[in-house]
């Protein structure tokens, strides 16, 4: 009962106008982010992270949420349009939604993935409430041991995800892991690996590397590339003409879909979602992959399936409430921008944990909240409103776009932290996450390592010294030994095993 009291505590604190109006502004910056390509949901939280330093944590958390949330969706605008996805979950829409903009129902593709979006979206919300008490009760059981060996177990899962590029994965989470030693030691109170150098005792700060990995080289990357094709597709974009009624979708189609698959391709896209690493693009492929398995029209699929898209953009954004999950209760982001999402809890001094929702939970249930409305009113709604615009976003010039997000970032990490050094430091982890795209080792990786190393060292160094140096203490321990049996069979389910012959 004092669960659901919480949780209503927490829509009732969106009537605020300051909190409702945060909301709303986290929502369409979330989704201009998510529709220009080059730019997401992750990106826009980077750059908006100075701005936690100067706001109440509620509106902070909620503006997270709704970007989150609204940019996972904006993906399939760009997606449909010129083929070009807005994120990478997108992927998927982008096969069906472009093939039916080629047909001239790029308004119907748009309207299915916003409502597999409101559905998905709300339906991740409801579990993420549900889930969030048990998982709790859960996380209390887990001792200083298993701590490590979950830690452990999702920075192999993250790394090992990108199969192609499993030493350049490991490559960038030591590096991360490095970066995150500088500074004062996490067990006793002595500065380390600060090079004999007052400025480098407090360590490296999350801001300066949240945006000089994502923002700076994201910026370095765009002035590099020359993409010609895309002036032809924007050309198209700018001469067609849409009408708002086109985005409704038909009920017709929508029965044809059938709400099996929307609330199966949700159910998908959540437990992905609490695996950490996963990300909204593994939800979208699998959620895509079984509802063409379990589809009675499989002839449609890459040739403009509405129940591809409904599938895909279901799972997506029923992942953000399930990424919300290990982040909350352990500390272990879900996906990228659920990282960043801990950077803004930390910075407000919010220790995730399983006591967060007993101590805190006037905190994050506005959040909550917050997932729940914009999928469920605001994805509708500004589509319905300002849908015919959202597909020109693309046209605006690539030069004043980044010109202006160049700016804003610098000022942020000057901002958040009013240090020159800092700032600087933003520039150089900018300058190295280019040069380490372009070779494509993770920048995702780097940052969860950074992240996540300081708690892999302090349970690690814990553990020894409860268990007198004795290492059989993770493999004696039940809980610590279920999470390396867990490691063990994602690492043979992802890497050993062989696909079935047909």
């Amino acid at each position: 009962m004092e669960t659901i009291l919480t949780l209503l505590g927490g829509f009732a604190a969106l009537a605020d106008p300051t909190v409702f109006a945060f909301m709303v502004g986290g929502f369409l910056v979330g989704t201009f982010f998510g529709a220009t390509p080059g730019l997401t949901s992750l990106l826009a939280i980077a750059l908006l992270l100075p701005i936690t330093y100067t706001i109440d944590v509620v509106p902070a958390l909620v503006m997270c949420a709704s970007i989150f949330m609204s940019g996972m969706y904006a993906g399939s605008i760009t997606a449909t349009t010129i083929n070009i996805p807005g994120a990478p979950s997108s992927m998927m829409t982008s096969i069906e939604g472009h093939a039916l903009m080629k047909k001239g129902q790029g308004a119907n593709a748009l309207g299915h993935a916003a409502l597999g979006s409101m559905i998905g979206g709300s339906i991740g919300a409801l579990l993420l409430m549900s889930f969030m008490p048990v998982a709790a009760q859960v996380s209390l059981l887990i001792r200083t041991p298993g701590k490590f060996s979950l830690v452990l177990f999702a920075l192999i899962v993250i790394i090992i995800v990108a199969r192609n590029n499993i030493a350049k994965g490991l490559v960038s989470a030591f590096l991360g892991i490095m970066f995150a030693t500088i500074g004062i030691d996490v067990i006793q109170p002595i500065p380390r690996f600060n090079f004999g150098t007052e400025t480098l005792v407090e360590g490296i700060d999350l801001m300066p590397l949240v945006i000089g990995a994502f923002a700076v080289s994201e910026i370095l990357i765009q002035a590099s590339s020359r993409d010609g094709g895309l002036a032809a597709t924007v050309e198209r974009v700018r001469g067609t003409t849409i009408r708002r009624r086109d985005f409704l979708p038909p009920m017709a189609e929508i029965r044809r879909i059938g709400l099996f698959t929307y609330i199966k391709s949700a159910l998908i896209g959540f437990f992905i979602g609490v695996l950490p690493g996963a990300g909204g693009s593994m939800a979208a492929f699998v959620s895509y992959a079984e509802a063409r398995r379990g589809s009675r029209h499989p002839e449609e699929y890459g040739h403009g399936s509405r129940e591809g898209i409904a599938a895909a953009e279901s799972a997506n954004n029923s992942m953000c409430g399930g990424a919300f999950v290990p982040m909350l209760m352990f500390g272990i982001p879900g996906d990228p921008t659920t990282a960043v999402v801990l950077g803004v809890l930390i910075i407000n001094g919010l220790q995730p944990g399983p006591r967060l929702l007993d101590n805190q939970a006037d905190l994050i249930a506005p959040m909550f909240a917050s997932l729940f409305i914009s999928a469920l009113l605001l994805v509708p709604l500004t589509l319905y409103i300002f849908g015919p615009w959202f597909v020109r976003i693309v046209s605006i010039p690539r030069g004043l776009l980044y010109t202006s997000i160049a700016v804003v970032a610098l000022v942020g990490s000057y901002v958040a932290t009013f240090s020159t050094f800092q700032m600087f430091l933003a520039l150089l982890f900018g300058i190295l996450a280019f040069f380490m795209r372009k070779q494509s080792y993770s920048t995702v990786s780097m940052l969860l390592g950074f992240i996540l190393g300081p708690d892999l060292e302090e349970y690690l160094r814990r553990s020894l010294s409860l268990a007198d140096n004795n290492p059989l203490t993770f493999v004696t321990n039940m809980d610590s030994l279920f999470f390396l049996l867990l490691t063990g069979v994602f690492v043979y389910l992802i890497l050993l095993r062989k696909p079935a012959a047909r």
